[in-house]
């Protein structure tokens, strides 16, 4: 016997079909994007940069790009999905389901997070048009892009329930998420930053993403994985506790 409900099921499969019944708009977007990130950055200036971490420099943004994609989804596929469940007032129907409310919060996060994996995919595949693509340890790039994508999924659970318009939603992403992607080394090594703009780097948990999946691609990172991968874990854990919290809670569920 089954110890998932129907519900659950359900929920996971409908969350699943609601992005890969658009795909214009699912995986066109980042098809596009990163085409024109490896193009730019990749081969029109990074041909004229010094290898970085011991790599061509194509290489190197390879990771970060694939990070970039993957939880920008992942958070974007939550986010806008129970949001405009609250908008149109349909979320109601899950509300009053017989699911448990870890349930609901699970199947949002599992469909969210299957966007950002399959996302970070066709980013390394679009990787091979450009550049030799390999994997050094191949169970540490399965490992980080499973949490993180969890983690920013967790994290779009928040926002779409916090989320008052539109306007929210887009401040999340491009003043909050992105600035700290960007500055999370996803373009430079840790190496090239003076003393005290590394420390502070530090504080970023961009850093810890990236240079994880980083050393799952090219076997060598600013930063060593492991405790990275344990941080990581516990901090998606506690997301995932505060989601199901305020699902119970009814936090901009009610009135």
């Amino acid at each position: 016997m089954s110890v998932l409900s129907a519900g659950f099921k359900t929920l996971t499969e409908r969350e699943i079909l609601r992005f890969v019944r658009r795909p214009r708009n699912t995986f066109v977007p980042p098809l596009i994007t990163n085409v024109l990130y490896f193009a730019v950055f990749g081969v029109i200036l990074g041909g004229r940069i010094d290898q970085q971490g011991g790599v061509p420099y194509i290489q190197f943004i390879l990771p970060g790009l694939v990070v970039l994609g993957a939880i920008g989804n992942a958070f974007e596929n939550a986010s806008f999905s129970i949001f405009h469940g609250r908008w149109n007032e349909y979320i109601h129907e899950t509300l009053t389901s017989p699911m448990a409310y870890w349930e609901m919060v699970a199947a949002y996060v599992i469909a969210s997070a299957a966007r950002g994996v399959v996302i970070g995919v066709m980013i390394t595949v679009i990787g091979l048009f450009f550049t030799d693509v390999s994997f050094a340890a191949v169970g540490y790039v399965v490992a980080f892009m499973l949490v993180i994508t969890v983690l920013f999924a967790g994290f779009g659970v928040m926002g779409g329930l916090w989320a008052e318009d539109f306007d929210h939603l887009t401040v999340l992403n491009q003043f909050i998420i992105r600035p700290l992607v960007f500055f999370g080394g996803v373009f430079y090594s840790l190496s090239e930053l003076p003393g005290v703009w590394r420390e502070v780097s530090l504080l970023n948990p961009m850093v810890y993403m990236v240079n994880g999946v980083r050393y799952g691609f090219l076997g060598s990172a600013d930063l060593r994985p492991e405790t990275a991968l344990v941080v990581l874990t516990g901090l998606t854990i506690v997301v995932l506790a505060v989601d199901v919290y305020l699902f119970r809670r009814g936090y901009g569920l009610t009135d």
